[in-house]
């Protein structure tokens, strides 16, 4: 594996521990995005995307972020107590999504990360100074490095077009479904 490219996005000064956003790109042809530069209490440490463990309610079967109080569906009040705890007695809040498997990778992504983010937050000190961390968010075109490299090898690159959204998510103006007026009885005149 090697790590070809990493971008870094730099947080704001008045974040304490979190220090940056990044991505970083194995052997030009596969990202990983939202890795976390954090300030932790031995030094700087990379901290792999995740997200939020959740659960289910046991009266309506709604599901909950562990750190809810009350069900978001029925407001029943939920266990303090029900995430699970990791060996040092806090509760395991969040899974990683991506992860090295063994701690030879884990030190080799640490110390590209870490080395990128000390450049950047150099490179930000200068004048004109513009982050390239959000070059990524265009998923229709294909990045100069890689195009380079399947033609090397000898096949043709075609970018794909956009994707659509999916069901229950942000719509762009064309995408958008069109609303349907639709009476319901007792509620249009006021009664419910």
């Amino acid at each position: 594996m090697v790590i070809t490219e990493v971008r870094i996005k730099l947080c704001e000064e008045n974040n304490e521990r979190l220090l940056a956003f990044c991505s970083v790109t194995l052997d030009n042809a596969f990202v990983v995005r939202d890795l976390k530069v954090i300030e932790g209490t031995k030094g700087i440490f990379v901290a792999m995307p995740s997200r939020k463990l959740t659960d289910r309610c046991c009266r309506c079967s709604g599901k909950n972020h562990l750190r809810a109080r009350f069900c978001n569906q029925c407001g029943t009040r939920l266990d303090d107590q029900r995430a699970m705890r990791a060996t040092d007695g806090r509760a395991k809040l969040h899974a990683d999504i991506a992860h090295p498997i063994h701690s030879g990778s884990r030190e080799l992504i640490q110390s590209a990360v870490v080395e990128s983010y000390l450049k950047e937050k150099e490179r930000s000190k200068l004048p004109g100074y513009v982050c390239t961390y959000d070059e990524f968010d265009y998923d229709d075109d294909v990045p100069v490095s890689y195009g380079a490299m399947v033609s090397e090898i000898g096949k043709t690159v075609k970018p794909h077009g956009p994707h659509a959204a999916p069901k229950g998510t942000h719509f762009q103006t064309t995408d958008a479904p069109t609303p349907v007026a639709k009476k319901v009885e007792g509620f249009a005149d006021g009664i419910g």
